[in-house]
């Protein structure tokens, strides 16, 4: 598949079930990440994964290919007060993030993930915010190369820890 085979929109609430399912696939095989069985009610939030859009500004994203394939997702929040996360990232303001970027592992290393990213960006500049927050683990160390190449920054102050696993936290200024 070649970067331009897909396209980055809006799910449909027919396709969440499907994304849900990409999502536990993709972060249940991460080296060093929990298990479902280790944390059902993480793996819980994949399969249900619809549910985020009933709070507003929250847009679930994916990119699909000229067959209708979902070959990746991710759940931006132009208003931080819904994104769900532990740490202080919820009580920052004037501030979009993203959570939960998954690429179908037959799709990964074909710019989905970055292509995916830079909509959530432009969607934040386009409501004329002033940053970006993104949480990772130590299990997605590829992600964050690319985070940090789009400008992300570590930001210590975001850090937390979600049971046993330490997630990290970055933000991404955006001009004025």
């Amino acid at each position: 598949m070649t970067s331009q085979s897909y396209t980055i929109r809006n799910a449909d609430p027919n396709e969440f079930e499907a994304l849900g399912q990409l999502m536990v696939q993709v972060y249940s095989q991460l080296e060093g990440f929990p298990k479902p069985d280790e944390q059902p009610a993480y793996y819980q939030m994949f399969s249900n994964i619809g549910e985020f859009t009933q709070n507003p500004g929250v847009e679930i994203l994916v990119a699909v290919s000229q067959k209708g394939t979902i070959n990746g997702g991710v759940v931006f929040f132009r208003d931080l007060q819904y994104y769900g996360s532990g740490g202080t990232a919820t009580q920052e303001k004037n501030a979009a993030g993203f959570r939960l970027l998954a690429v179908s592992p037959e799709s990964q290393g074909l710019g989905i993930g970055k292509a995916l990213t830079l909509a959530c960006i432009q969607r934040a500049k386009d409501h004329q915010l002033s940053q970006v927050i993104i949480h990772s683990t130590k299990a997605m160390q590829t992600a964050w190369q690319m985070y940090e190449r789009l400008g992300f920054r570590r930001s210590e102050d975001l850090d937390f820890m979600q049971g046993e696993l330490p997630v990290y936290g970055f933000r991404l200024h955006l001009p004025a």
